[in-house]
């Protein structure tokens, strides 16, 4: 590592959070089987009130850790109310789950405590997407209009008045997350990248007192992909396997910290429960223990085992789960920050048509083909991201191509109008690159991404082909 990689703060960010996070967990190895563990939960007496306590309060309230130490911790550290953008997205991306290479991120944290932040949206002609969530990732509506203008974000205890000409975005928690997505191609293939950045670069965000002293002020803060490059899904797999004490007592901190919404009547009651059976976490490590990892082998299998009849994985509830805590969880896991079905619908699969695991060794390869009929119906675009197995992250290769989508222009359908996507380590000999999709040479799981949902994908019916081993 070069020496002025030390002086960076988002190096010592990331530092930061690993010695507060791990300490020493972070060196320990995680299985090959722990985070897509079929492993049934360990036998651990049912009748234990630590071990049932500790799998319902993991399980309700798993997402609040990633969302309390990404806050905390993460890049957007110091930004709180701005702006915050990647620069590009590459396997170096680690911060969340399952990140897509479609669109450019822009996101920020609110805290509106003390005052409104105002978001400015300046106009234009791009295509983009807005997504305000609460900390466990459930969509808050109305959440920001997806039209230019003056917009200014108020917490649940404000009372005051705005200038004229900004619009109020009341929220219900003080804590909300906004995220724009911002399409890097149009439909036909125009590359819309350099358009897009200038678009991130002029998105506005600063409290409402600045805003008043300097409406042109609070630019968004582009940052290069390496700040965004602590692995959260990892290290949660990591402690729950290796350190399940030390990683209940991060829960415990992020459930009773400022940033999480006030817990339902039932919510209080299991964190009190909880708390007052763990305490400090000394006695009935063993419970405690087999609690949190059985509760994580709940969320992951829950994920994984949610199928169509071609292995597709396909959530219709995505950030409106009511009570579905579990389901929650799960998509928290493997697809944190994901749209409802009116923005975005997702297909994710870990298996061949078969049933047997995807897996790169084989240098032949796989092949999705789709039928004429079978292609997923897009307002926007759809799109085949390959994933690494356990992180769920971007598959390094030596072409930096991590899509087969729609939009791209060179890609090359059949006569009768199907289509076919060639899965495999290297391009295969006449294949036209743009119906290529990079996977590593071993384990590996692919996302299929629906922009725009329209027809059977926007009312949930649609089912993917199945992928075929070559």
């Amino acid at each position: 590592m070069k020496q002025q990689d030390f002086q960076r703060p988002g190096f010592l960010r990331r530092l930061c959070l690993q010695l507060v996070l791990l300490g020493l967990a972070i060196s320990i190895a995680v299985p090959s089987s722990a985070a897509q563990s079929q492993n049934k939960p360990t036998s651990t007496p049912l009748d234990s009130d630590a071990y049932t306590t500790t799998v319902a309060y993991v399980e309700q309230f798993y997402p609040l850790w990633f969302t309390y130490y990404q806050f905390r911790f993460g890049a957007p550290l110091g930004a709180t109310n701005a702006w915050v953008a990647d620069k590009e997205v590459t396997p170096l991306y680690h911060f969340c789950v399952a990140i897509n290479d479609d669109t450019l991120y822009t996101s920020v944290y609110f805290d509106l405590r003390a005052e409104p932040v105002v978001v400015t949206i300046p106009s234009t002609n791009l295509k983009y997407t807005t997504l305000t969530l609460d900390p466990y990732g459930t969509t808050i509506e109305p959440g920001l209009p997806t039209t230019p203008g003056v917009y200014a974000f108020t917490g649940p205890g404000f009372t005051g008045t705005l200038p004229l000409g900004i619009t109020a975005v009341p929220m219900p928690i003080n804590f909300p997350s906004l995220y724009i997505r911002t399409i890097k191609y149009s439909p036909s293939g125009e590359n819309l990248i350099a358009a897009g950045q200038a678009f991130q670069k002029s998105l506005l965000a600063q409290p409402l007192s600045q805003y008043l002293s300097n409406p042109d002020g609070g630019a968004a803060n582009i940052l290069p992909e390496v700040d965004f490059a602590f692995p959260f899904k990892q290290t949660a797999d990591k402690l729950i396997r290796k350190s399940p004490i030390l990683f209940l007592k991060q829960l415990q901190a992020a459930v009773a910290a400022p940033n999480t919404p006030p817990l339902s009547q039932s919510a209080q009651a299991l964190s009190n429960r909880f708390n007052a059976l763990f305490g400090n976490g000394d006695n009935q490590q063993a419970m405690f223990s087999a609690g949190a990892r059985d509760a994580h082998t709940m969320i992951v299998q829950n994920y994984i085992t949610n199928t169509d009849p071609s292995y597709w994985i396909h959530y219709t509830n995505i950030s409106n789960w009511g009570s579905n805590f579990l389901d929650r969880s799960s998509i928290t896991e493997f697809l944190q920050l994901s749209n409802g079905i009116s923005t975005a619908a997702y297909y994710h699969t870990f298996s061949d048509g078969k049933g047997n695991a995807l897996d790169g060794s084989d240098p032949g390869g796989y092949v999705l083909s789709f039928s004429k009929d079978q292609l997923p119906q897009a307002g926007l675009f759809w799109s085949l991201t390959a994933y690494t197995p356990h992180a769920i992250e971007l598959v390094p290769n030596n072409a930096n191509k991590y899509v087969v989508a729609s939009y791209l222009p060179e890609l090359q359908y059949n006569a009768d109008g199907s289509l076919n996507v060639y899965l495999s380590t290297q391009q295969p000999d006449g294949v036209p690159a743009a119906n290529w999709l990079p996977i590593p040479s071993g384990k590996f799981n692919v996302m299929l991404r629906v922009y725009g949902p329209e027809g059977d994908v926007a009312d949930n019916t649609y089912v993917p082909p199945a992928i075929q081993k070559q």
